[in-house]
């Protein structure tokens, strides 16, 4: 049981290039997928597809098509940022503001007409990897009485950290990437992958054997006490 808490903790997301020469082995792909497919989902539904894409020129393509800059996603990100190490540490959620562009920092940011019309190609947030899976759900499926198909997005979040956790232990690079699924990028990603219509993006994720060694980053967690409640909700802690 220790080395399954180890692989949970150790779990992480790499932003960096993977190497393009060097595939991921079929037969560890196989247990990556093997990983997701039995993931717990509602009711059994197992409402998602997942495209992998090898092809060099098809993940060319999709690095190449032109992403504007989300204001709504710049303002509700700065929400989550700390400003020091020390602040991180204190706050014990959200990530450290200097993994993102300077005006990104800023609470009063907004658009101007040059950003507005500005468009950026998705390879530079879509390094370099030998291999992208695409997980595809149905919208028009849902598990019975779920609001707004709740028990359905939490299925395919399942799906995502079983896949996540068999990578990291065989040693290969994981990095989720949801830009694949909002608008109007979502739409180029589906031409080129020849996704039904009817079909969306819940996610992607890159993975391979990284080129350099990760920069290392401030990793917080609450402490336990912060978020249990025994017997009642307000009796902090186990007791």
């Amino acid at each position: 049981m220790s080395d399954v808490l180890k692989l949970i903790q150790e779990r992480k997301s790499l932003r960096i290039s993977f190497d393009a020469k060097r595939p991921v082995a079929k037969e560890d792909l196989q247990q990556i997928l093997e990983a997701g497919r039995w993931a717990p989902t509602a009711h059994n539904m197992q409402n998602f597809d997942i495209v992998a894409v090898d092809d060099k020129e098809i993940l060319e393509a999709i690095g190449k098509i032109k992403s504007p800059v989300s204001e709504t996603f710049v303002r509700e990100n700065y929400r989550q940022l700390s400003f020091s190490e020390e602040e991180l540490r204190r706050k014990k959620v959200g990530i450290l503001g200097a993994m993102f562009p300077p005006a990104w920092r800023n609470p009063d940011f907004k658009l101007d007409e040059a950003d507005k019309k500005a468009v950026w190609p998705l390879e530079k947030s879509f390094p370099t990897s030998p291999i992208l899976l695409v997980v595809v759900y149905d919208p028009d499926k849902r598990a019975p009485a779920s609001e707004g198909d709740f028990l359905g997005i939490l299925s395919l979040g399942c799906v995502m950290e079983n896949m996540w956790l068999m990578a990291n232990s065989l040693g290969i690079g994981f990095h989720i990437m949801s830009v694949l699924g909002a608008d109007p990028v979502e739409k180029e990603v589906k031409r080129i992958l020849d996704i039904p219509k009817h079909l969306k993006i819940a996610f992607a994720c890159r993975l391979g054997y990284p080129v350099s060694k990760p920069a290392k980053y401030l990793r917080v967690r609450r402490d336990m006490k912060d978020f249990t409640h025994h017997n009642r909700f307000g009796h902090k802690g186990l007791g």
